[in-house]
């Protein structure tokens, strides 16, 4: 049988001096490895094409995780740190949209699960490591890549929800490697997971009936070893398939 199709979003980075569309590669991986699925990336270039055009021809998409941020403009507010990938807001906001539109399955992780929330109407804080309100959600500055990663809390687990059905427990860790979270949570989004400071960390819902699930952890990461993270990619194939 032919396996469905996924779109992995792409951001724009510099590669040596040259601009590139670029998607790292242990996202694509643990999609098409534990969700077994086919993937197609899509490029963040809206001065040469529209959602419009390629939604039709995908079975879903993933938002994934990046080093820049979402412009502040794009939930209403000034100011904000970079690096900012304008073009990817652009894409990724209308291919929430334009998916939702075709009933076609939405997730998202980290930057991805930030776009979709702002896509639907929802915004974002900025404080997340150094807020007095909130626990660090980011490993100190300095240290080494890995070892971002390796920074983690738990997370509740919201009863009823996709991800207790998933999981079969009420909390568990996660990695968390975020500046930027969500302030308001658009309106019909439903909590699946918080942090310990409240901070909603797992969203769902089920938009024009287009399966929606995003987290802002990196269950792409180590996923290998993690059979966690892997149920998050067997539900992204299971909404793929249209048994979520």
């Amino acid at each position: 049988m032919t396996r469905p199709v996924l779109g992995v979003i792409a951001c724009n980075r510099i590669v040596g001096t040259e601009s590139a569309q670029a998607v790292m590669d242990r996202y694509i991986r643990a999609a098409m490895t534990y969700a077994d699925v086919a993937a197609l990336i899509v490029p963040s270039l809206p001065d040469l094409m529209t959602a419009t055009e390629v939604a039709p021809r995908l079975d879903g998409i993933l938002l994934t995780g990046s080093p820049s941020n979402v412009a502040t403009q794009r939930y209403g507010e000034d100011g904000g740190d970079g690096p900012f990938d304008d073009a990817r807001d652009e894409i990724a906001l209308s291919m929430v949209d334009r998916m939702i539109d075709a009933q076609k399955p939405v997730f998202g992780i980290c930057r991805g699960f930030q776009e979709i929330n702002v896509a639907l109407g929802g915004t974002l804080r900025r404080d997340t490591s150094e807020s007095d309100e909130l626990i660090r959600h980011h490993a100190p500055d300095g240290v080494a890549f890995d070892a971002m990663f390796s920074h983690r809390h738990s997370v509740e687990i919201a009863q009823g929800g996709i991800l207790a059905a998933a999981y079969a427990k009420s909390a568990m860790d996660v990695n968390s490697v975020h500046y930027q979270g969500i302030g308001k949570l658009a309106e019909g989004l439903s909590v699946e997971a918080r942090a310990p400071d409240g901070l909603v960390e797992a969203y769902s819902a089920r938009p024009n009936g287009a399966p929606l699930l995003a987290v802002q952890w990196h269950p792409e990461w180590g996923t290998e070893n993690d059979p966690d993270s892997q149920t998050y990619f067997h539900l992204l194939g299971k909404a793929l398939r249209g048994e979520l």
